[in-house]
């Protein structure tokens, strides 16, 4: 079944890239750690199924679209829909090769074998909050939507302060849930997709109603790239259905139709 999903992702991308390229290419993409799992399943069968390579630089959206707006021209940026739309604006992107890929909710994770705490309300993930010694998430001052958001949350609260006062941040391209491996923290919070990545760790759910915050990730193809043509095709293949059954599995959801160029 496997092969034959493979076998049917082949044709779809042989149909999207017909009479665009002419050999394989080297395609240089900028890509958010939000959507570090999906790519790293999918880069593997895009190769076999094109013959292109896929050289991948990891990091927060918002430091990578800096980058590109700044000048740096990889072939393709996957990043937030906003950034993305941002880019447009300023011709850094190509407005037709914008595209919607996937949203993402943000949740709670604890190390594989401890209680899982109650955040089912508002006031139930206060109180967790509070009595967690240590609580890992991407550092908002760098960027990073899941922990701008969390600090958002915290504010909301009311507990800004506290919850800073026991902050940890992975490294600008690492992952919270591994501060969880080592007991640097009793709680994660980021992108669900982030915390499954996390062997050895159990996700708790997503952060309860209003709190919760929906990311949509997106891509375009940035202007200036060496291999366009190539990159688009990329692009084209993360919305084959091969790559729909990746992200939901990862634990987000494709755009409906209708948002995938919007």
């Amino acid at each position: 079944m496997k092969n034959a999903r493979l076998s049917v992702a082949g044709a779809i991308l042989a149909v999207l890239v017909a009479g665009t390229t002419s050999g394989a290419a080297e395609i240089k993409v900028f890509s958010t750690i939000g959507m570090r799992s999906v790519l790293e399943e999918l880069k593997p069968k895009f190769e076999q199924v094109s013959g292109h390579k896929l050289d991948i630089t990891w990091g927060l959206a918002a430091g990578l679209t800096k980058r590109v707006a700044d000048g740096e021209s990889p072939d393709a940026l996957v990043a937030i829909r906003g950034g993305i739309d941002g880019l447009v604006a300023s011709s850094r992107i190509a407005q037709p090769s914008a595209v919607t890929l996937a949203l993402s909710g943000v949740g709670v994770s604890v190390r594989s074998g401890a209680a899982k705490p109650d955040i089912s309300t508002p006031e139930k993930l206060k109180e967790t909050l509070i009595a967690a010694k240590a609580i890992a998430y991407s550092d908002p001052s760098k960027g990073g939507a899941s922990g701008v958001h969390f600090a958002k949350v915290a504010d909301r609260l009311g507990i800004g302060d506290l919850v800073k006062a026991k902050s940890k941040h992975p490294e600008t391209a690492g992952l919270p849930g591994k501060l969880l491996l080592d007991g640097t923290a009793d709680l994660a919070i980021a992108q669900v997709p982030e915390l499954l990545e996390v062997q050895g760790t159990d996700l708790v759910g997503p952060l309860p109603g209003d709190l919760q915050n929906i990311t949509t990730f997106a891509a375009g193809v940035v202007s200036g790239a060496k291999e366009p043509d190539a990159a688009m095709a990329f692009l084209k293949f993360l919305q084959t259905p091969e790559a729909a059954a990746t992200i939901k599995a990862k634990g987000m959801e494709p755009p409906p139709p209708a948002a995938k160029a919007s």
